[in-house]
């Protein structure tokens, strides 16, 4: 069986923070698109909101993250961290884990993670998914709400960010047997 696990979500869901720690734990490489995302945000000078709006003009870089995203799923014993990690990791992937919460808890999260208002998470989150929903749809025919590609699902919404990743590590444990 192949050592890959891909963790998709919504942001903010917590997914690259289980990732990371899975990675980890079970020695394996960490991959992620949204860090790519956010650099090339960041390489441009404009925030996460501006950056998702000049991406739906440019469909070319959504076309080169998932393409590298692609590319190193590939690898064995790896964690692939993106939103469409569960489509873009090869078919017969040992595992594919989605991690979600409600909005609310999301748009928190990600406000103090970035360390902006609330009201700013909540905007810039809404435009960065709303976006993203468009392109994936009209780029891969993909719908990011339809879940039934994964092999679990985790709604985090009343358990926390350790107790979320020894779930995912449990059951990462037993179906890759290691």
């Amino acid at each position: 069986m192949r050592k890959i696990i891909a963790i998709g979500g919504p942001h903010g869901s917590g997914k690259s923070a289980c990732a990371k720690r899975l990675a980890e734990a079970l020695g394996m490489t960490y991959i992620s698109a949204g860090q790519v995302f956010r650099k090339l945000a960041k390489d441009r000078n404009m925030s996460m909101e501006q950056f998702s709006k000049n991406v739906v003009d440019d469909p070319e870089i959504d076309i080169l993250i998932d393409n590298r995203t692609k590319e190193l799923g590939q690898i064995e014993n790896t964690v692939v961290d993106a939103q469409l990690a569960a489509h873009f990791t090869p078919k017969d992937i040992a595992l594919k884990i989605c991690i979600t919460a409600t909005k609310e808890i999301r748009w928190e999260r990600i406000a103090k993670r970035q360390n902006i208002s609330l009201e700013d998470s909540k905007r810039e989150t809404e435009t960065r998914e709303a976006t993203e929903s468009n392109r994936f749809l009209e780029l891969y025919n993909i719908d990011v709400s339809d879940l039934s590609m994964y092999d679990v699902v985790i709604n985090n919404n009343r358990i926390d960010e350790d107790e979320t990743f020894k779930l995912a590590l449990a059951i990462s444990i037993e179906i890759l047997d290691l």
